[in-house]
């Protein structure tokens, strides 16, 4: 029996920008360009809205909704405490909407759980986003396959069939060294 390849990228599959929602990963205290570039893209493709989106990896999915939001219980429930996605869902909120406060750009937040690049994806099939804004590491991986294993870009790239945009939270001069090499 032959192997089952997933359906490829292909000009068939393109999702137009125009009028299209972006998904925003996002992550507690992340600085505020990872939103800023979002609403910029978002004003210049006419995108409907931002849907941004944390991915609690404590916690998994245990049904995911048509409209992109999940309900989800705890990996290990003996030490889950249940009021503190609770307490870290608003806190992220309310960052986003201090950054968001004048973009004028209409943006929604979803908590998700599970896997990174599989909960981003779920959202955007369900929003039907044009392509995915994202930070890059601040932390620093000494080796390639740990800093491509851990790098969401690269999953979503490989992954599924929508565009990444990565933006720079932290650059190496060129005369020094990435934090991989």
């Amino acid at each position: 029996m032959a192997e089952r390849l997933p359906p490829q990228p292909h000009p068939d599959r393109l999702t137009d920008f125009a009028g299209r929602p972006l998904v925003v990963g996002v992550v507690p205290d992340q600085p505020p360009l990872v939103a800023l570039t979002a609403a910029s893209l978002a004003r210049a493709t006419g995108a409907c809205a931002l849907y941004f989106a944390f991915v609690d990896r404590s916690r998994y999915p245990v049904e995911e909704h048509p409209d992109g939001t999940v309900r989800h219980a705890p990996v290990d429930p003996d030490l889950a405490d249940e009021n503190a996605w609770t307490d870290r869902a608003q806190r992220l909120t309310a960052q986003i909407a201090t950054v968001m406060v004048d973009q004028e750009v209409p943006w929604h937040f979803r908590y998700l759980a599970g896997r990174v690049d599989r909960s981003l994806t779920h959202l955007a099939r369900a929003v039907d986003a044009a392509a995915y804004v994202i930070g890059t590491h601040t932390t620093h991986h000494r080796h390639v396959p740990e800093f491509l294993h851990h790098s969401v870009g690269v999953q979503l790239s490989h992954r599924q069939h929508r565009p990444v945009l990565v933006v720079p939270l932290a650059v190496v001069d060129w005369k020094g060294r990435a934090p991989w090499e």
